[in-house]
């Protein structure tokens, strides 16, 4: 029951966050650069600020959970995440980005899956094939031919997000690791900022606002939850549950932004979510 909550919870943060930054970087209110520091910055002062008012509940004797501190390659890969799916977002249209991500995160998170054992029984691989279709049906007619840049950094954000999920999987302590890699991650603040100066002029109120809210709540508190999940799931298991993510995220469209409802989304949904549930409730291959 914890691994439903938490996944639901987390995959909630991460179609909050599609749906923030479609409205901050779509609307021009924020550049790519000061948007992934701001939003680096808030998830970090949040989650800090969380970390001390629960601290007295996390004095344990368990050494794995004393000791930890995130680690370097998990802060690594949340910047890298951040910072090219804001750059690439800007050139890419809704649909084109969702494809290229998604698609990178199955690869990378399916593909360690499998390197490390995890096989999948033929109902589960009917079920993957199936929740992809459903994905590309739902997001294919928003797409077009990318450029290639902003469409590698796209996918080198995918990749990132990948690995950054993988590393979550052996965490002992969700909110500790991710306020130190969020901490670890503004080491590039300097960086971020100076490159944005030159448009910081153009930056509103809004778009710090809808940065500081992706930062602190849908990336800070939602990535902390989302590690409370991966423990709880196989490494295949995360990965096609994301791909619920853009369903998520056109409801909240629809009740956020007004967005239409069309029939192709209805079948598309029906499609994702019930190969999702088949997936997720099937029997893995070494248990057949």
């Amino acid at each position: 029951m914890k691994a439903i909550i938490y996944t639901v919870l987390a995959l909630a943060a991460f179609a909050g966050n599609s749906i923030l930054a479609r409205m901050a970087l779509a609307g021009g209110d924020i550049d790519p650069w000061n948007f992934t520091a701001i939003r680096l910055f808030s998830g970090a002062v949040c989650l800090g600020i969380i970390l001390l008012l629960q601290q007295k509940k996390l004095v344990t004797t368990n050494a794995a959970i004393n000791k930890e501190q995130g680690s370097w390659r998990s802060s690594m890969s949340l910047l890298l995440y951040a910072l090219c799916f804001s750059i690439a977002y800007v050139e890419l249209d809704t649909g084109t980005g969702a494809l290229i991500l998604f698609s990178a995160v199955q690869l990378t998170m399916i593909g360690w899956g499998i390197f490390k054992k995890e096989r999948l029984s033929i109902v589960q691989w009917f079920a993957f094939v199936a929740a992809l279709a459903g994905f590309i049906y739902l997001m294919l007619p928003s797409a077009a031919v990318p450029s290639l840049f902003p469409a590698i950094l796209m996918a080198i954000s995918g990749i990132a997000w990948g690995v950054y999920s993988i590393r979550g999987k052996s965490c002992a302590a969700p909110l500790k690791a991710t306020t130190y890699n969020f901490a670890k991650s503004l080491i590039a603040l300097p960086v971020l900022i100076i490159i944005g100066l030159s448009v910081a002029a153009q930056i509103s109120l809004q778009g710090i606002i809808l940065a500081c809210l992706s930062g602190a709540v849908a990336s800070g508190i939602g990535y902390s939850i989302w590690y409370l999940a991966l423990p709880l799931l196989k490494s295949s298991q995360a990965a096609v549950v994301q791909l619920c993510v853009p369903v998520i995220a056109a409801i909240a469209g629809m009740v956020l932004l007004a967005e239409a409802l069309t029939l192709q989304f209805v079948i598309a949904s029906a499609i994702i979510l019930g190969a999702v549930l088949v997936f997720l409730t099937a029997k893995p291959a070494e248990q057949i």
